[in-house]
């Protein structure tokens, strides 16, 4: 397979899907590790049953995709069809050969998908409830904390265990308290203070995701997903953090409220109407394949759309990769809705699975 080292500019890579939402720094940050490949007549880009993360776009030929139980797929370049990913499932669910030369790009789905996952929640990260004054006395940063209805999910004696837990660390502004690419170490509370959350790209370029500010939470996402850092947390001010370990938040924390659930368990859930299904993914992604009787709130919008939610039903949540719907339930938890991700997401639902 021939490689050339040419770039796929950023306003190219807009008329994909969903790159098409990337906010324009972070799709510029995808441009600079996204080149043009080439593909021979009669070469396979992937096989049926092939596990790879990866997605792959069309820019010119025409790719033959053969699932083996019914007439190959042709999808040409710039065709609507070729704006989308080939056979965006994992296992691969057929065989993409090119039956002229083409000409392609692959994304990484797990850089991808931490990008859209950042990208939705950068405008809506800080809470929505009361504006909270930055002040010292513990019993107000307490009771906010409580307003969440997170601590009415889990044992009273974890909730004391939580407040007994948490740690004041007092900071300057400039000192950098989440370092992207660390391991996850903390839960971070915002006691007092105002915080930059920026991400460093492959080319050390900075890019600003967030302002968080007193009352707001951060560092739940590598401690939910176990995963490392995905971007850096410095101090804009002077201030205090209360923070929480990693393995008292497992135990406290996220094992009492991120419940999750296979997609066997899910349907049935689903088939008995105590369930509903609920994209989290963007709307363009969720317009090209879904799962029948779903709906969409894509992640950024879940904040001002959770209010439009039936508190009485539960949600089984899911996008991809499971990265993006584990935001979401936690999200979902803190407002008191009954939640459940699907396990691995959409990516892991093995071909022939019923719908």
């Amino acid at each position: 397979m021939a490689e050339t080292r040419q770039r796929v500019e950023s306003q190219y890579l807009r008329n994909y899907v969903p790159l098409s939402e990337l906010t324009q720094d972070n799709l510029q940050e995808l441009a600079r590790s996204t080149y043009v490949e080439q593909l021979p007549a009669g070469r396979t880009l992937f096989k049926k049953g092939d596990a790879d993360n990866r997605s792959y776009y069309i820019l010119g030929g025409e790719i033959e995709l053969d699932g083996g139980d019914a007439p190959p797929k042709i999808i040409a370049g710039a065709t609507p069809a070729s704006r989308f990913p080939l056979d965006h499932h994992r296992p691969r669910q057929a065989t993409a050969k090119a039956r002229t030369p083409v000409f392609y790009f692959q994304v990484d789905n797990n850089h991808l998908d931490l990008l859209l996952t950042w990208g939705q929640n950068a405008g809506y990260m800080v809470a929505e409830i009361d504006n909270v004054e930055e002040t010292a006395d513990d019993g107000d940063w307490m009771t906010h904390m409580l307003r969440s209805s997170i601590f009415h999910r889990i044992p009273a004696s974890n909730i004391q265990a939580v407040f007994m837990k948490m740690e004041p660390k007092p900071v300057r502004a400039g000192d950098v308290v989440i370092r992207q690419g660390d391991e996850g170490d903390y839960y971070y509370y915002i006691k007092q203070g105002r915080v930059a959350v920026t991400r460093l790209t492959k080319t050390g370029q900075t890019i600003k995701l967030a302002e968080l500010e007193a009352g707001s939470s951060f560092g739940e996402e590598a401690l939910i997903s176990d995963s490392k850092r995905n971007a850096n947390v410095t101090m804009l001010t002077n201030g205090v953090l209360m923070r929480l370990a990693k393995a008292d938040f497992a135990s406290l924390l996220k094992e009492p409220v991120l419940q999750s659930v296979s997609y066997d368990e899910a349907q049935k859930l689903v088939a008995s109407g105590k369930c509903q299904w609920l994209d989290v993914r963007l709307e363009s992604e969720y317009k090209n394949a879904s799962l029948p009787g779903s709906i969409n709130i894509p992640l950024f919008m879940l904040r001002l759309k959770a209010s439009t939610l039936d508190q009485d039903k539960k949600y089984i949540v899911y996008c991809d990769t499971g990265r993006r719907s584990s935001s979401a339930v936690f999200l979902l938890t803190e407002r008191g809705f009954d939640a459940y991700v699907l396990k691995d997401g959409l990516m892991a639902i093995k071909p022939g699975a019923s719908a």
